[in-house]
């Protein structure tokens, strides 16, 4: 007897010895975050484990030598050997090779892009650093059916499948977030221009209505994501560059990065005189992105943004300037010295708590100002503005029907207060002194609010098959105060926007593995700023409307060759009613009405290749192309019938094209073509631009300067074949007093710079 218990004791021992644990958690190298459904497969025994919502895994083995091989979509895939008993914190690299497998982690349910039923476009900083880093806005012309018309470096108008072209000097009509952060105004407004390429991790463009997620935003949403520290890595860096028109930027930042923690900030200085009279920039931006992580995969975020900016305007000319003077700025706003500054900062603070496996939650706190003096030929406009909100969501992961599912759901609220005064600009009677302050000519005050309530349901009907459905509603309100008592006219007033509710429903069909189809019908809306409610009266017109729309997709994803080989399509039919015209009533002024019903149809494309030359040369050729039939379904305005027509302000046609060429992981060289097709300039379609191509060309070196210093070189060449184009255009220009209308913002021509990097890692 006492052999036997001797025997079995020796054998249960044995098998203790050999069923060794391995604990761990698996985040994001970049971002630090738990990563979620990550293969832990051990080699010698074949046993696999998934990681948990919060990254963490356990897997026992009877192995000796524990080989690990880790795996995700959208991560490298890695091994490395693990030591019985061992607790690991493994990091895995973000893939940018294959592009359908990069997560899409702004919508409400984080999805890989090519399961997302919508067509979502992912720029990473990778991407950012391809161009010239002294204009981050050029970066969005890489997108198919996005569209940058750039007057001069703070004058952006960007515009989503047609939506936001007829704005006059602003981007409107499309939302916008910084790290879960509104950057979009109360009105609809947003300035892209005020950060840089340097700060930004990722930037991902959602096209077409997308109000079920994000409420007001009829032309799509941007997220922009800012850049972390990377894991256990302390580090400091210093770059600049020079280019022509005199420009010169210079940028430093640092970091530091542990398994709990993640701090990066970065400081940049930006001059240029411009190519155009009366054209010179300075821009001054700062921003802190810290992060601190808990075991069980909680996060505490705190993000702040400042930046201080001055930049002249040159603003647009007449046709005949535009071909042969195209270097001076228009005469007004030339003998204005007209330009515009302000301070603008944010700050947010977010946190992201694990109540299980099963439920998220994501609450963000948020306020932003922006205090402005702009010296204009017409007035001298002064604003300040703050702004306060709050976002919660949750998701949730259950089973409905027995079919798995996730259910995402919360809130946002917004709050701004907004102070306009206007001043005489008495700049004639000062001969060359530029713009002078006179009299008050209005004082207003503002506030705007709005709430959105929001859901989401993502369904696996099947396998292959997924349902996502959703909706938000939104409430909107403002109040005016006239504070300027010198006229008989009263502007004070409050109004309501009726309650809009905005569905939506998209299907996704895996045809084979890494390939699918998708469909969608999405609603959107946007609201008239404060300005376009106003009748040349100074009466609230409260018959005016939100613009809405009905956005039809059809669209396909796949991978091919071996994922060497990605391509996208996607077909959609946007029909807008109530659309928002902007009417001049005299220079540079405008109100706004609701004058008729628009069709935006049109094809995007997408193809990525990558193709290894050799075992140190690889080469990544690409192709993205836009074709829009964009019209006015009916269109009346003072008495005129533009049913029928085309749009002004949008390309009928854009196609960026070009290869990325690196050899080892020391040179790279970046080629794009962009070719951008006619442009109406005004609703009757008299008018239009001509087509226009430019190519630009960087290199890049990288290379190690000392055992702690890192280094890098770059030029470049933009517009080499030295295009004469309109780099923007002003729709429906009217000339007042005898002059002529001006359409045209004269593109650079041919240009340069270099640049140069140093890396110190601790």
């Amino acid at each position: 007897m006492k052999k036997f218990i001797l025997v079995v004791f020796l054998l249960f021992s044995a098998v203790n010895i050999s069923a060794q644990v391995v604990k761990g958690k698996i985040i994001d190298a970049k971002t630090s975050e738990p990563i979620e459904n990550v293969k832990i497969f051990e080699t010698g025994s074949e046993v696999f484990v998934f990681s948990d919502s919060e990254g963490s895994f356990e897997i026992k083995t009877s192995t000796k030598t524990i080989i690990l091989e880790i795996s995700a979509l959208g991560y490298s895939t890695s091994q490395i050997k693990a030591n019985p008993s061992s607790v690991l914190t493994i990091a895995l690299i973000p893939s940018t090779e294959n592009l359908s497998e990069i997560v899409i982690t702004g919508a409400l349910i984080s999805k890989t892009l090519q399961s997302t039923p919508g067509a979502i476009s992912v720029l990473t900083s990778e991407d950012l650093q391809k161009k010239d880093d002294s204009n981050f806005a050029q970066v969005f012309n890489a997108v198919p059916g996005v569209y940058v018309n750039q007057g001069a470096l703070n004058t952006t108008k960007l515009n989503i499948r047609g939506i936001g072209a007829r704005s006059q000097f602003s981007t409107n009509r499309i939302q916008a977030y910084f790290n879960g952060i509104p950057l979009t105004t109360g009105e609809g407004e947003l300035t892209i221009d005020d950060f840089d390429a340097e700060a930004i991790s990722k930037i991902e463009i959602i096209k077409g209505p997308t109000s079920s997620m994000y409420g007001a935003g009829l032309g799509g949403v941007i997220n922009m994501f800012a850049a972390n520290a990377e894991i256990d890595k302390t580090q400091t860096g210093i770059s600049t560059q020079i280019g022509s028109f005199n420009t010169n930027k210079k940028t430093i930042s640092g970091s530091h990065g542990t398994e709990n923690t993640s701090l990066f900030a970065t400081f940049s200085d930006l001059k240029s005189d411009g190519y155009r009279a009366n054209g010179s920039y300075k821009k001054q931006s700062a921003l802190i992105n810290a992060n601190v992580f808990t075991e069980n995969g909680n996060k505490l975020s705190i993000l702040g943004n400042f930046t201080k900016l001055k930049a002249f305007i040159p603003s647009s000319l007449n046709e005949n300037d535009y071909l042969n003077d195209p270097e001076k700025a228009a005469f007004t706003w030339g003998s204005s010295k007209g330009f515009e500054s302000y301070d603008r900062g944010l700050l947010g603070v977010s946190y992201l708590h694990h109540f299980s496996n099963r439920l998220t939650n994501l609450t963000s706190l948020f306020v932003n100002f922006r205090d402005a003096y702009e010296p204009r030929p017409f007035n001298i406009l002064k604003e300040e503005r703050v702004a306060t909100g709050a976002r919660t969501k949750f998701n949730l992961k259950m089973d409905v029907f027995e079919l798995a599912s996730e259910l995402s759901f919360g809130a946002e609220y917004y709050k701004e207060w907004y102070n306009m005064q206007t001043f005489e600009n008495l700049y004639q009677d000062f001969e060359d002194q530029g713009s002078v302050l006179g009299n008050s000519l209005s004082n207003n005050e503002q506030d705007r609010g709005y709430a959105n309530f929001f859901g989401q349901l993502n369904l696996e009907l099947s396998e292959k098959l997924n349902l996502e459905t959703g909706f938000n509603i939104n409430t909107t309100s403002y109040s005016l105060k006239d504070l300027y008592v010198q006229d008989e006219i009263d502007q004070s007033g409050d109004y309501r926007f009726k309650t809009v509710f905005s569905p939506r429903l998209g299907l996704s069909y895996e045809i084979n593995k890494g390939k699918n189809i998708y469909t969608s019908i999405s609603h959107g809306f946007s609201t008239p700023t404060v300005e376009e409610t106003l009748t040349p009266e100074g009466q609230i017109n409260t018959d005016l409307k939100p613009e809405t729309g009905i956005n039809y997709e059809i669209g396909f994803k796949g991978n091919w060759l071996n994922n060497r080989l990605y391509t996208e399509v996607a077909l959609y039919s946007i029909q807008i009613e109530n659309l928002l015209v902007a009417q001049r009533i005299s220079e540079d002024q405008y109100v706004g009405i609701n004058a008729g019903k628009t069709n935006h149809n049109g094809i995007e494309t997408t193809i990525r290749y990558n193709l290894d030359l050799s075992s140190s040369i690889t080469i990544q050729p690409y192709f993205n192309a836009a074709l829009n039939y964009f019209e006015f379904e009916e269109f009346v305005d003072r008495e005129q019938d533009f049913s029928g027509n085309n749009l002004p302000g949008i390309p009928k046609s854009t196609l960026n094209t070009g290869f990325e060429l690196n050899y080892t992981e020391k040179f790279s060289l970046y080629t794009n073509l962009l070719a951008v097709g006619e442009i109406q300039l005004n609703d009757a379609n008299s008018l239009s631009t001509e087509n226009y191509q430019l190519l630009d060309i960087k290199a890049r070196y990288d290379f190690k300067l000392f055992k702690k210093f890192d280094a890098n070189f770059s030029a470049g060449v933009n517009n080499v074949l030295d295009e004469k184009y309109a780099s923007s255009v002003l729709p429906n220009a009217v000339g007042f007093g005898g002059a002529a209308p001006r359409y045209y913002y004269p593109g650079n021509p041919r240009n340069y710079f270099v640049g140069a990097g140093l890396n110190y890692i601790f």
